[in-house]
């Protein structure tokens, strides 16, 4: 597998810049009056998030009366056309409210639906996204922060599904039977050709390899942290599963390098989350992420997230790359 080359610019793609955001200014009139009359205040400025991958709204807003919230906001999915839509968004919005205060993540302040929209209302952090490439110094709060953060939530707090990859297990299996999706790929060499019965086999051990009692975020990227200037906040979480306390650093951390940082091999094995992980059990959750990812890049892009497929690649790589060492397999 050739190695993702990055210069120190990042391309805007690798930064998980790929949705085409709403902006405040660009919601129907009648949700912004919404959204305004359910806060009792007028918005006098709106800052919308660049990053991420949902084309609908996310915007820190400052209002009349002082405050400062941060809004997130989705039309019906036959427009937005977001994976996972209105129902994500939901989904989070349970998540959020049930999460222990000790968690470090925004809270969530308000929720409701109306206009077709759904709306969620959550705490303003004064803070930002790492700096991408990553910086060692941002990245070491970060991995110091998933400890203290798989501790919280252990045992779970809340109900949620079983540690796994979104879709189900057949990734791979998928992928075996339609080789040609793979060929689609030039970056792609010929060890994934070759070990697809391996990787097959690997991806439907995963669901029993993960499990655990760990509340786990299962979508940490960059875009999905925020740092202050105290704390790391862990930010959307809409796909938190029960699983192994080590899930949320193996599915991380091919975008961490990705995105300009260390290796995956060497940043987990050394991190306190892995020093009870069994080998085979993160090799075959490993190759369940590979497998989403990489079948993920070979469909067609949603509506409204044009780059969400070449993000998807560049972290199926490096998980493939990752596997590679860790099944020593040639």
């Amino acid at each position: 597998m050739n190695t993702v080359t990055l210069d120190r610019s990042l391309d805007p793609v690798l930064r998980g810049v790929g949705g085409t955001r709403v902006c405040w200014e660009q919601a129907p009139p009648v949700v912004r009056a919404s959204i305004e009359d359910r806060l009792r205040a007028k918005v006098l400025s709106a800052l919308s998030q660049e990053s991420g991958f949902s084309p609908a709204l996310a915007a820190r807003l400052t209002l009349d009366d002082g405050r400062r919230i941060f809004v997130k906001a989705i039309g019906p999915d036959e427009k937005s056309g977001a994976p996972g839509g209105q129902e994500s968004y939901r989904r989070e919005a349970r998540i959020s409210a049930a999460l222990p205060p000790d968690v470090a993540a925004p809270r969530l302040t308000d929720t409701w639906e109306g206009e077709g929209w759904v709306v969620l209302v959550l705490e303003d952090l004064d803070g930002a996204n790492p700096d991408l490439p990553w910086r060692d110094d941002q990245l070491d709060r970060v991995l110091q922060a998933l400890t203290t953060t798989a501790a919280a939530l252990t045992p779970s707090p809340i109900a949620a599904p079983p540690g796994g990859t979104p879709g189900g297990t057949d990734h791979w299996r998928i992928l075996a039977e339609h080789r040609l999706q793979l060929t689609r790929f030039p970056e792609m060499d010929r060890w994934v050709l070759d070990h697809l019965d391996l990787l097959v086999q690997l991806e439907e051990s995963s669901r029993a390899a993960a499990s655990g009692n760990t509340l786990v975020h299962s979508d940490l990227r960059a875009d999905n942290i925020v740092l202050t200037d105290e704390r790391v906040f862990f930010v959307d979480w809409p796909h938190a599963r029960i699983a192994a306390p080590w899930l949320d650093l193996v599915w991380f951390l091919p975008s961490v390098a990705m995105q300009g940082g260390p290796s995956p091999n060497r940043l987990f094995w050394k991190h306190p989350l892995a020093q009870n992980a069994n080998h085979d059990q993160v090799t075959a959750a490993l190759a369940a992420f590979a497998g989403f990812m990489l079948h993920g890049a070979a469909q067609l892009p949603p509506p409204g997230l044009p780059t969400l497929r070449s993000f998807q690649l560049a972290q199926g790589q490096q998980a493939v790359q990752w596997l590679q060492q860790m099944t020593g397999a040639e």
